[in-house]
């Protein structure tokens, strides 16, 4: 071996040794020293580079006591050691990797909906759930592997050095984490069935080698398949890296951007499946970025929500949606309605009411022109006094209640009829394929005949072909809404496809009802 090869090798030992615990350096010192002795400088090195693995990140499972390496404190709940500690780990694992080839990862387990298991369980119980998921995770493990707890209900794993760590391995760890922690939880009487999402960086991958990088990156890869779960697993990758730089861009100017009128409303017609004709239309944020273009709610809704502008979104929204009022009635178009969607924290407000009574006579809007959309998942998890008041106010109003989402959120029927709900949304993941899959056809007629039953209307999201259009209408969905009709558009194009839209009218034979 080279000289100065061997003199970096030794450095490098050296650096490990140094942050290595004192019973590892006194195991390894015979066989170092008769190393040295035999074989010089490349002897100490081969010892190194056998023992080092077992003697590093071993920390596993004993870090049960007082304190985490580094003198840090363990995690109340759990008993694992902190960020720090992790770091520490991934970095001696580079230090390893430089002098043996072996690669590492660093994997992190996030609880998926745990806001859902605080409000309906309790503290106690959330705290009982990330118990049993760390003694799962542990369970899986390796003596010689580092598990802590990060921020939240987040896990991160610091992996051993090993000959053979890629993107297959990481994966196939990945799934087993997510299966071992999918097992349900007994919470007293009830069952509790977690799910987690996965995300990981192999150390070949990091941006740079060291052990925050490796965890930053992890933490990105977990954000991707947070956004795209549950229950999803993602690899930190370049890609990811640049589309967390583009959010964050969005992020540092986002408030501007509602305060300029860069996000606007577009509108979507809604249309009746008896004659065709436009009753209404949604409306539906858009960012006219000045730099990207249009760009979809799915981009920058997760900025406006961790931003906690949420509110002032709605509030946008609303305005947007009157002023199209006002100038469809002041340009003759015959537009009855405008669908808005209030968020949780819109109507959590308690000068809700108010403000949107002063709006509406500042617009000379009647209540009942405004269909206020509400998430199903708002609905069933209903327990804030506010908001039930809240709903109740508006429907006295007489503004129309519309059920957003149905399906996706588990609202019971008592809810429809105690917030009085006046149109179901079905979701789309039911509408997509319905003229051809008997599955769709049967999920749509039962809730089409459950809303028959209650007397409310219905209207089918996301329809994108005639097929799906045709077979709606024979089942008896009262109203439809989707690229089917038309995308999304700004008020300026409205007029102009009304136009067509009323001209096509003319032309083009009813659909009909399915019959008997």
């Amino acid at each position: 071996m080279p000289l100065h090869k061997t003199t970096q090798s030794i450095a490098a030992v050296s650096r490990i040794l140094m942050r290595s615990r004192m019973a590892e350096i006194v195991v390894m010192a015979p066989a170092a020293v008769l190393a040295g002795h035999w074989f010089g400088a490349e002897g100490l090195v081969i010892v190194a580079v056998a023992v080092l693995p077992v003697a590093l990140l071993g920390q596993g499972r004993d870090q049960l006591r007082a304190k985490a390496p580094g003198g840090h404190h363990l995690d109340d709940v759990t008993g694992l050691p902190p960020r720090q500690s992790i770091i520490a780990a991934l970095g001696q694992a580079f230090d390893l990797g430089r002098i043996s080839g072996r690669k590492s990862a660093c994997l992190i387990v996030s609880l998926d909906e745990t806001q859902r298991l605080l409000n309906d369980f309790g503290q106690s119980a959330h705290d009982h759930v990330l118990q049993k998921t760390g003694e799962r995770i542990a369970g899986l493990l390796r003596e010689t592997d580092l598990l802590a707890r990060l921020e939240g209900d987040r896990f991160a794993l610091a992996l051993t050095p090993t000959l053979r760590m890629d993107l297959e391995s990481a994966i196939q760890i990945s799934v087993r984490l997510k299966k071992a922690t999918a097992e349900p939880i007994r919470i007293d009487a009830l069952t509790y069935y977690p799910s987690t999402s996965v995300g990981f960086c192999l150390a070949s991958r990091s941006p740079l080698q060291s052990g925050a990088s490796m965890l930053s990156a992890a933490e990105l890869a977990l954000e991707d398949a947070r956004r795209n779960g549950p229950g999803a697993i993602r690899a930190y990758s370049p890609e990811i890296q640049h589309a967390a730089h583009l959010r964050d861009s969005l992020r540092e100017r986002v408030g501007d951007a509602l305060d300029s009128g860069e996000i606007i409303a577009y509108f979507q017609p809604q249309l009746s499946t008896d004659t065709g004709e436009v009753t209404g239309f949604e409306a539906l944020a858009r960012w006219n970025h000045p730099e990207r273009g249009v760009l979809a709610p799915a981009e920058f809704m997760p900025t406006i929500m961790s931003n906690g502008l949420s509110e002032r979104l709605s509030e946008v929204m609303l305005v947007n949606a009157l002023a199209a009022l006002r100038h469809w009635d002041r340009t003759d178009q015959r537009v009855a309605t405008v669908a808005v969607n209030f968020s949780r924290e819109e109507l959590s407000n308690p000068s809700l009411v108010a403000k949107l009574k002063w709006e509406l006579d500042r617009f000379d809007i009647a209540p009942n022109r405004l269909a206020v959309e509400i998430l199903e998942s708002v609905v069933a998890d209903a327990r804030n006094d506010m908001v039930v008041q809240n709903i109740g106010a508006l429907a006295q109003m007489g503004c129309m209640i519309d059920l957003d989402d149905f399906g996706t959120g588990h609202a019971s029927i008592a809810n429809i009829r105690r917030f009085a709900v006046d149109r179901i949304k079905i979701d789309k993941t039911f509408v997509a394929k319905v003229d051809s899959d008997p599955s769709q056809q049967k999920i749509v007629s039962a809730v089409l005949s459950m809303a028959e039953r209650l007397g409310i209307a219905t209207v089918a999201e996301g329809v994108e072909s005639i097929g799906e259009h045709a077979i709606l209408s024979q089942l008896g969905c009262s109203f439809v809404q989707g690229f089917a009709i038309a995308h999304p558009m700004p008020i300026g194009d409205t007029q102009a496809w009304l136009h067509r839209h009323r001209a096509k009218l003319q032309s083009t034979p009813r659909m009909n009802r399915r019959t008997g």
